[in-house]
């Protein structure tokens, strides 16, 4: 009998802390992240949004403090998946960048064909499979790049400024992907520089500056009545430091 995959979820930290040479990255967080609605973390530069996300997805280690994933101290990601601002393509075709993916992710030979196809539709890619990866478009390479992270099934999907290079109508497909995702039940973290597109996906909001969650609220209650100084100013499009 196959043993039941383990969540990741609630994802916590417990005054996690991380330092980069002699700068706060991270500073003291205290955090939950359970299943649910988007969340999206936005700040001025440098406040710390991929740090958390990196910490989240497991690729660096807290300087101090701790991580947990449903009560866990460590382990594989095998429920979590992270997209950068710029995805790495495979010196292969679309439809193989997939493939490789779902390979070393256990699934049957058998069985990827129809799963790849099924992952290049649900991302708007249907036709160019046998593309070279490196030859899509910027926004066609991000939307590949979701479609990989997808195919792990991944219940926590973790999402660095995806859309910071791409044009209006790349950045309007992607969101749809993953709101698409987050309404199949995804719970997406999402770091974004993009006021806008906070507001179109966010159903809660984490605010940073300078490696501080100053604020951690519902998204219509955090656009409309900020509640501390420095999230009005950021909003406000004012230097926050």
């Amino acid at each position: 009998m196959m043993q039941a995959t383990l969540s990741d979820l609630p994802l916590a930290f417990e005054a996690v802390t991380l330092m980069a040479g002699r700068t706060c990255a991270i500073d003291t967080l205290r955090l939950d992240i359970g299943a649910g609605a988007p969340v999206i973390v936005i700040g001025p530069n440098g406040a710390g949004k991929s740090s958390l996300l990196r910490l989240a997805m497991g690729l660096v280690t807290p300087t101090a403090g701790r991580i947990t994933w449903s009560g866990r101290p460590a382990g594989t990601p095998d429920r979590r998946a992270m997209v950068f601002q710029r995805p790495t393509m495979l010196r292969r075709s679309t439809a193989a960048n997939l493939d490789y993916v779902l390979a070393t992710a256990g699934h049957p030979r058998t069985a990827r064909h129809t799963r790849i196809a099924a992952l290049l539709q649900r991302v708007g890619l249907a036709g160019l499979g046998d593309r070279p990866a490196r030859r899509l478009s910027g926004g066609e390479q991000q939307r590949l790049a979701i479609a990989r992270a997808l195919a792990r099934e991944p219940e926590l999907l973790l999402l660095d400024e995806p859309t910071a290079s791409l044009d209006p109508a790349s950045t309007r497909a992607i969101e749809t992907i993953i709101a698409d995702a987050a309404s199949a039940g995804v719970t997406v973290l999402m770091a974004t520089h993009d006021l806008g597109q906070a507001r179109r996906l966010a159903g809660r909001v984490l605010f940073l500056a300078a490696g501080r969650l100053v604020e951690d609220a519902p998204a219509d209650r955090f656009f409309t009545a900020p509640a501390t100084p420095q999230a009005r100013a950021f909003l406000a499009g004012d230097l926050v430091l």
